[in-house]
C-alpha cells in the first residue's frame, strides 16, 4: 500500500524519535512507507509497525527493517495502553511480540504524565558475547561482538583503535556498513562508550554514542539513544566481571539504565513520551 490514508504516532524514547504506524501495511511495503515517514519527519530515526488484535492476543511490533529495538518496544507498550484504555497512575505490564525477538518481550510501564510514562524492557538474551578480530583501512584490533536476536553490536572502548572513528563520522559510516555484511547480520551498531562522572558507589557510568545500520531498510542513524546497543554494553561488561553490573549510561538524547547478570538477564530501565498523532 502507499503511504496516504497512513496513521502514526511519533514517540520520544530519550531522543530516539520512533514513528509507530498503526495501519495495516503488508510486509514487502513497509521500508518505503517507513522511508516516506522519515521524509515528511527528519527528526524520526525508526519507524515500526504496530499490529494490535483484541486481547488477550498479544500486540506485534514489526520494525520495518525486520530488527529488534528496545526503545521501540517502549513505546508499543504505552501506545497499546493508550488503546486498550489502562487506568493512568497504576503500574502495567504487557507483553508483546517484537521482530527479531524469539520470545515474548515484557515491558512495564508507569505513567508519569499525560502521554508521559517511565518503562522497563526485560530484554532478549544475547545470542553469544564474544570477541571478534576486524580492520578497517590501516586500523585492526579485536572488538566485543555481541550477537542478539534481531540485531548485533559492537563495543568501541577508549584504549580501541577502532575509537578514532568517532572523530571521523564518514569512516566510521563506511565501517559500520562492512562489517555488518562481513557479519551477516540483521543489523549493526557501533556503540562508541567512553567513561563518565560516578553516580553513585554501587552504579558505573558511561557515556554512550550510537550508530547504527539496518541493511534491510538501508537506515543508517547517529541515534540519539539505543536501547539494544545499551543493553549490549550491559552484557559485555557483566561476562568481564563475571557478576551482576548496573550502569547509567549518558546518550545523546539522555540517559538510559541498564542491569545485566552473566547469566543473560538484563533490564533496560527509561522513558518514553507521545508527541504527535496524524492521519494522512
Amino acid at each position: 500500500m502507499r503511504d496516504a490514508g497512513l496513521h502514526y504516532c511519533l514517540f520520544d524514547p530519550t531522543g530516539n524519535i520512533t514513528a509507530l504506524v498503526e495501519s495495516a501495511v503488508d510486509v514487502p511495503d513497509q521500508p518505503a512507507v517507513a522511508a516516506g515517514i522519515m521524509c515528511r519527519h527528519p527528526e524520526v530515526e525508526q519507524v515500526g509497525f504496530l499490529s494490535l488484535p483484541a486481547f488477550p492476543a498479544l500486540p506485534f511490533l514489526r520494525m520495518a527493517g525486520g530488527e529488534f529495538c528496545g526503545n521501540a518496544s517502549m513505546c508499543a507498550a504505552a501506545l497499546t495502553a493508550l488503546r486498550r484504555g489502562m487506568k493512568p497512575g497504576t503500574g502495567s505490564s504487557l507483553l508483546l511480540r517484537v521482530s527479531g525477538a524469539l520470545r515474548p518481550v515484557a515491558v512495564c510501564l508507569q505513567e508519569e504524565g499525560e502521554g508521559c510514562w517511565s518503562a522497563s524492557v526485560t530484554m532478549p538474551p544475547a545470542r553469544s558475547v564474544e570477541e571478534q578480530a576486524f580492520r578497517f583501512g590501516n586500523l585492526q584490533g579485536t572488538l566485543p561482538l555481541v550477537r542478539m536476536e534481531g540485531i548485533s553490536h559492537l563495543l568501541v572502548e577508549p584504549d580501541s583503535p577502532f575509537s578514532r572513528l568517532l572523530a571521523d563520522r564518514t569512516a566510521a559510516e563506511q565501517a559500520v556498513r562492512r562489517w555488518c555484511g562481513e557479519l551477516q547480520t540483521d543489523g549493526l551498531g557501533l556503540m562508541f562508550v567512553f567513561p563518565s562522572e560516578e553516580r553513585a558507589a554501587a552504579e558505573r557510568s558511561l557515556s554512550l554514542t550510537p550508530l547504527v545500520y539496518i541493511p534491510v531498510s538501508d537506515t543508517l542513524f547517529w541515534e540519539n539513544s539505543c536501547a539494544s546497543g545499551s543493553a549490549a554494553a550491559g552484557m559485555v561488561l557483566a561476562a568481564r566481571a563475571g557478576g551482576p553490573v548496573s550502569l547509567s549510561l549518558d546518550e545523546p538524547g539522555g540517559t538510559l539504565r541498564v542491569e545485566s547478570d552473566p547469566a543473560g538477564e538484563t533490564l533496560l530501565q527509561g522513558r518514553t513520551k507521545r508527541i504527535a498523532e496524524y492521519f494522512q
